[in-house]
């Protein structure tokens, strides 16, 4: 008996989800899901999702997730998590919102402005930035102390 190469609809649906696994990659523990109106920052309290240009976002190996309304609550959350409810769990990624594109970007590889005139949700923010140029150009159109990478922010870095 021959078979007829005809496009049944379950090969015309496993052709599209190749297609769309090809196209869109696999999804990975590092994309982190925006936050949505009910995530809450674990440092101050404030419902983070109308601040989305500022957002930070910690992800755990576990695949769970917190988010911040900063950078500064970030970083007061990543240097003492238990005082604010988290066993230390092992962080798989970090993720800041940059402050020309508002895209995500892996907070290690980001640098911090400090003391600029740039207020955030809570008043003065550590500032991500992308690149030492644009750091540079930030600063002198909003000034700036100093420019600090990931593993230069300590509690006295922190903006009050």
């Amino acid at each position: 008996m021959i078979r007829s190469m005809s496009c049944t609809p379950i090969r015309l649906l496993f052709g599209a989800f190749v297609l769309t696994a090809v196209l869109v990659g696999p999804a990975t523990a590092a994309d982190p899901r925006p936050p949505g109106p009910k995530d809450r920052c674990p440092v101050c309290g404030m419902f983070v999702e109308k601040y989305r240009n500022w957002t930070a976002t910690v992800m755990f190996e576990d695949g769970s997730q917190v988010f911040f309304d900063g950078p500064k609550d970030l970083f007061k959350f990543l240097l003492d998590p238990t005082r604010y409810g988290r066993e230390k769990s092992p962080i798989a990624d970090v993720f800041v919102t940059d402050y020309y594109t508002t895209k995500l970007l892996d907070a290690r590889e980001t640098l911090f402005v400090v003391g600029s005139d740039v207020m955030g949700p809570m008043g003065p923010e550590l500032v991500p930035i992308t690149t030492p140029e644009h750091a540079e150009a930030f600063r002198a159109d909003h000034g700036g102390e100093q420019v600090l990478t990931f593993d230069q922010v300590t509690a006295d870095a922190i903006p009050k």
